[in-house]
């Protein structure tokens, strides 16, 4: 059976506006039948604290240490809790909500797109499987998460390696399109980490990083010999076409696609009121 071609776009490393803005330019042109389902790879340049759609910056984001530390912020449009994108692959998917193999929940729609990652985990030489929230107390963690920091946060499908999160994703759905995005950790600076983030004291900020070294881990501190940002690629690319039974078509953007991004940019995600809204 002949599989179907989707678009691939490795767009580098970006300022963390024009990311986000080239996440949501995707959504607008698939939206509007311009472009196949896609597949994006790009990191941060600088690195980045971003926020989920729903946080609220003064009460749960150190905002004196990103900029400190030089940090870039933005907001995503997507939940989710606040994610330190250093030394990462990132990805996003932006496919239809109609789209023949898309279930129409959002927690079967994840599992779907994340087997392109779990194969990708695989192609690593990683056992990694999906994990999913058993008991009432996991449960109900979905709802109210208490850390503001995404890799300590539960999910559904979780993909896990020995029983520690190694994939952190979001997932909004607009204009009948299905985009999802998320952090695949090469590497994790812990402390600065739990830096970025309000707790009530420093015992339970100490308390909180000490119990995230159980429950997250990066793919360097699995293997014994350390993956590069090109190895990973390699790896997700394979497991994305695996996963998702696609051959995927490297594309690059016109000029014309570019400004239409940069648009984005000074309309939402480049400006105060969308980062510090609420």
């Amino acid at each position: 059976m002949t599989k179907e071609t989707w678009r691939f776009i490795d767009s580098g490393y970006a300022a963390p506006a024009f990311n986000m803005a080239l996440d949501e330019a995707l959504l607008d042109w698939h939206s509007e039948g311009k472009i196949p389902p896609t597949i994006r790879f790009y990191g941060w340049d600088p690195a980045t604290l971003s926020i989920g759609y729903f946080q609220r910056v003064e009460k749960e984001i150190n905002m004196e240490e990103v900029k400190r530390l030089g940090l870039g912020f933005v907001r995503r449009p997507t939940g989710g809790r606040g994610v330190l994108h250093e030394q990462e692959l990132t990805y996003s998917v932006i496919v239809s909500e109609e789209h023949k193999d898309m279930p129409k929940t959002v927690t079967e729609a994840y599992r779907v797109i994340s087997e392109g990652i779990l194969k990708g985990f695989h192609h690593l030489g990683l056992d990694a499987y999906f994990s999913i929230p058993r008991t009432d107390e996991e449960k109900n963690s979905l709802k109210d998460p208490r850390s503001a920091v995404c890799f300590d946060a539960p999910s559904w499908y979780e993909l896990v390696v020995e029983g520690r999160k190694v994939a952190g994703s979001a997932q909004t759905r607009q204009k009948g399109v299905i985009l999802q995005h998320g952090s695949i950790l090469l590497d994790i600076d812990e402390d600065k980490l739990f830096s970025l983030f309000i707790y009530s004291n420093d015992r339970v900020r100490d308390r909180m990083k000490s119990a995230f070294k159980g429950k997250a881990v990066a793919i360097n501190d699995m293997v014994s010999s350390k993956i590069s940002i090109e190895q990973a690629k390699n790896a997700f690319y394979k497991g994305f076409e695996e996963g998702l039974s696609v051959n995927l078509e490297p594309y690059t953007l016109t000029r014309e696609e570019l400004d239409y991004v940069h648009q984005i940019v000074e309309r939402r995600y480049g400006n105060d009121e969308w980062n510090f809204k609420r």
